[in-house]
């Protein structure tokens, strides 16, 4: 773990055990916590405090996992709804852009940090949750394998009337992935604004143009 971000979490622990020990009820804990974050965090560079502020699926979803639960199925059919209706489809119709673009949009963990400047173009860091290509030795596994993704699916022709339902898939799954799984630990990449319309487009090449090295 990052020492500064360790470090950071110090008082969060604290307020947690304190509440652990004098009994304090859920409403108190909810003050302290916020208290805590309001005083511990600073808007630095490009970073705001706004990125504090949890929307109602993260408060959902956050307060289902405190709790040790999953979601009750009708509050996670309801937020699935809700993020659904974000999705913004390609202005042009277009779902793939370049995949030798997507693949450095994918293997790149940079930008929104309060080092880097407003116009860092983001990455998506998904090695970290995923492997991308067979050469790969290093990646994470919080997610699936993403190695052959459209050929698994029988994507020969990303283009073609066939391969519709996985392209229309996989450009939602990317712009906001709520909208197929309320409580996804996966980035809204579109919604959130961490990618572009057209960086999208680049990693939808890079999982399913059959020349790309995930299919290959």
């Amino acid at each position: 773990m990052n020492k500064t971000f360790a470090i950071a979490l110090m008082p969060l622990a604290a307020v947690a055990l304190s509440a652990c020990t004098t009994g304090a009820g859920g409403s108190d804990y909810d003050k302290m916590h916020a208290d805590v974050v309001a005083t511990s965090f600073q808007a630095k560079g490009i970073v705001t405090l706004d990125n504090l502020k949890q929307d109602e699926a993260n408060r959902l979803c956050s307060a289902a996992d405190v709790a040790g639960q999953p979601l009750d199925e009708k509050t996670a059919k309801a937020i699935e709804a809700t993020e659904i209706k974000t999705i913004k489809w390609p202005a042009d119709g277009k779902f793939l852009g370049d995949w030798k673009v997507g693949e450095k949009i994918a293997q790149s963990g940079r930008g929104l940090t309060w080092s880097d400047k407003a116009d860092t173009v983001n990455g998506g860091n998904c090695y970290n949750c995923h492997q991308i290509t067979k050469e790969e030795i290093s990646f994470g596994n919080l997610g699936p394998s993403l190695y052959n993704y459209g050929k698994n699916r029988g994507v020969t022709d990303p283009n073609s009337p066939q391969a519709k339902a996985v392209v229309e898939y996989t450009w939602g799954k990317l712009w906001n992935s709520r909208a197929f799984n309320a409580c996804s630990q996966m980035p809204r990449a579109g919604h959130k604004g961490i990618l572009s319309e057209q960086n999208v487009k680049d990693v939808m090449a890079l999982l399913l143009d059959p020349q790309s090295p995930v299919n290959r």
